[in-house]
């Protein structure tokens, strides 16, 4: 979805939203145009191809109710029946009654239960308003110009038409490099921002939105905290019972397995028929990991078939490929350490297009945090940019403070680990019931007790399957349901993972200099691959060294106004003769040049035939497919 509210004559808004369809329409994806001309309301929308064909618009039966929806949303069951029954009509499959949700339900879409985002047009009333999932998970981005505000679901299409956005955010840039992501709604464009969490915005009057909410995270923080044994058991109820909305749907969905405890919880409850749910785990180059052992052993005791995809020398002979992809696809939300997450994932979607996952449970049920400030070599930076990089260890001090749930979901999800879910489900719908709105609400009710372990997760497994707690975890932390901390296994698996991360992105410089020393010997091969998926350090030292020398090293790279142009030289030399470690910055340097080169640099483009000629063919598509015939109904 892209739009914009505005004063501009109908012509030239239509023409800005076709600009902004040819820039992210990819494929066979079917594309139209809605005007809403009375409010200055203009939407351009892309089904992806394979998508629910009811997807956009959504109408209810006198026409007066227009919903444009984008996300999945897991619905109480029953709903379809009981909308039926106060006399709308449901088609099924599809999504069509969200639509009269919002007639039924005044504080709409307060009730909805997934990842979203939206536009809903109520013509009676003559109000719209754009409007989000409460974790801001389902990203929109936005830009207030002087008489028009843009907004989409990718950045690069307010890219495409305003140029004064084609520049870098240095804040955003300085808290990418220290924590991996910008914070507080930024981006690394300057001018567009992130849509915040439940937001409902107001678009009755261009052009500049009323912003409002329909959500306070304050609801749920003010919560009486449950005693431990009532916690756990209001957090299995809920868990057990709202698991199977997950599951529904025409698409096959398949289980991306680990050695860990949030997979293996879901595992443990859906009790499906045996062969009907395909899991699969990624694998690494160099071993079988402890996900992949433990992950295999799992399946079958489930009765399930498991696949092993691995990530290795096709992925690296077209590295320059996924690497450029992913920083397009995630506007740069993520670095092109993720870029194998993409290669993954398109062969996860030939077993399944849905992809259920575990993910988030450790963030929201323990506590994990994914992320912080990182003492970076702050003489790669010239001293302006350097600053900026310095002010996010303030910043992000001061955001962690006030209650740990709400950093978890309502700033490390939507910041640091939004980008990784955008680009993975450019491939697969990624699922994951630990982001239920239920679940949540009820884990900022945990007592202290409840998060000084995983205990909480081993009960839920034993309540549901105890059979799968006679299979280690991927540390050996757990057998049988109870800690083996101490013990010869567990002591031997935590050096295996502590050796692997010093091999690998972790290796201090000493070290390096030590293994370089003995580099005949590849010492790094005893520990690579025994629990991580990626070794991006002795693939930028090795098969990937020609391509850094060819982005970073060229007149191009080495002449940013942010970057010191000998110590650039310095680290990518060291680290490619593997006397040095220099793999996180490498993976932001990188980053920010393909940022330029894909965004910024080539921004001329965005005022030339290339992409006139582009929105020729949008509108005439959008003309064969039947999507412009939406213009001139209103």
């Amino acid at each position: 979805m892209v739009g914009l509210l505005t004063r501009l004559p109908r012509e030239c808004a239509e023409e800005e939203i076709l600009q902004m369809l040819a820039v992210v329409r990819r494929g066979r994806d079917t594309t139209g145009i809605w005007a809403e001309e009375s409010l200055g309301l203009y939407i351009g929308w892309i089904r992806r191809e394979g998508s629910s064909p009811d997807q956009a618009p959504l109408r209810n039966e006198r026409g007066d109710v227009v919903l444009f929806f984008s996300g999945e949303e897991f619905p109480e069951p029953g709903t379809g029946q009981r909308l039926k029954q106060r006399g709308h009509t449901i088609g099924e499959p599809g999504q069509n009654y969200l639509v009269h949700l919002h007639e039924e339900d005044p504080s709409f879409p307060a009730g909805l239960n997934g990842r979203f985002h939206g536009v809903l047009i109520d013509r009676s009333r003559s109000t719209a308003f754009l409007f989000n999932d409460r974790y801001a998970m389902h990203r929109i981005y936005y830009h207030q110009a002087r008489d028009t505000f843009y907004f989409a679901a990718e950045a690069k299409a307010i890219l495409s038409v305003c140029p004064e956005t084609r520049k870098m955010d240095l804040q955003g840039a300085g808290e990418f490099v220290s924590c991996n992501c910008a914070l507080e709604g930024r981006t690394l464009f300057d001018g567009i921002y992130v849509l915040p969490g439940g937001a409902k915005w107001s678009l009755d009057r261009a052009p500049v939105p009323e912003k409002r909410t329909y959500f306070n995270p304050e609801d749920w923080e003010n919560q009486q905290p449950l005693e431990p044994l009532d916690y756990y058991r209001k957090l299995r109820d809920v868990f057990s019972s709202n698991l199977p909305r997950y599951f529904k749907g025409p698409e096959a969905i398949g289980m991306s397995l680990t050695g860990g405890l949030d997979t293996r919880t879901i595992m443990a409850w859906q009790n499906c028929e045996p062969g009907s749910f395909p899991c699969y785990t990624f694998r690494g180059m160099f071993r079988d990991s402890q996900d992949v052992l433990l992950g295999r052993q799992i399946a079958k005791m489930c009765g399930q078939s498991h696949e092993v995809i691995e990530v290795g020398k096709e992925f690296l002979s077209k590295f320059a490929h996924y690497a450029e992809r992913t920083i397009f696809f995630t506007d740069g939300c993520v670095d092109v350490g993720r870029a194998p997450d993409l290669y993954l994932n398109e062969k996860a979607h030939e077993i399944a297009p849905v992809r259920m996952s575990g993910v988030y449970g450790g963030e929201i049920l323990r506590r994990v945090c994914a992320f912080k400030p990182e003492d970076t070599r702050s003489e790669l930076f010239v001293p302006e940019f350097r600053r900026y990089i310095h002010q996010t260890t303030e910043s992000y001090d001061r955001l962690r403070q006030g209650h740990p749930v709400s950093f978890a979901v309502f700033r490390q999800l939507p910041w640091c680990l939004c980008g990784v879910l955008a680009l993975e489900q450019t491939e697969v719908l990624v699922r994951t019931p630990f982001l239920d709105n239920d679940l949540v609400q009820t884990a900022f009710r945990a007592p202290k007790s409840a998060l000084a372990s995983s205990h909480i997760c081993i009960r839920l497994i034993a309540d549901g399957n105890r059979a799968l707690l006679s299979i280690p975890t991927d540390r050996g932390v757990y057998l049988n349901g109870r800690p083996v901390r101490g013990t010869a296994s567990h002591a031997f698996l935590e050096f295996l993972f502590k050796a692997e991360y010093a091999y690998d992105m972790g290796m201090p410089q000493w070290l390096a200099q030590f293994d370089h020393a003995l580099s005949r010997f590849r010492l790094e091969r005893l520990f690579l691959g025994r629990h991580k998926v990626f070794h991006f350090r002795v693939w930028y030292r090795d098969m990937l060294a020609d391509y850094l020398r060819d982005i970073l090293l060229d007149p191009m790279g080495l002449s940013r106004s942010y970057i010191v142009r000998r110590e650039l030289e310095s680290i990518v030399q060291g680290h490619i003769e593997g006397n040095r470690n220099y793999t996180d910055q490498i993976h932001r340097v990188l980053t920010l040049e393909l940022l330029h080169r894909i965004f910024l640099d080539k921004s001329e483009k965005y005022d030339t035939g290339e992409l006139r000629h582009a929105r020729l063919a949008e509108r005439a598509r959008a003309q064969a497919e039947g999507g412009e015939e939406l213009i001139g109904l209103m």
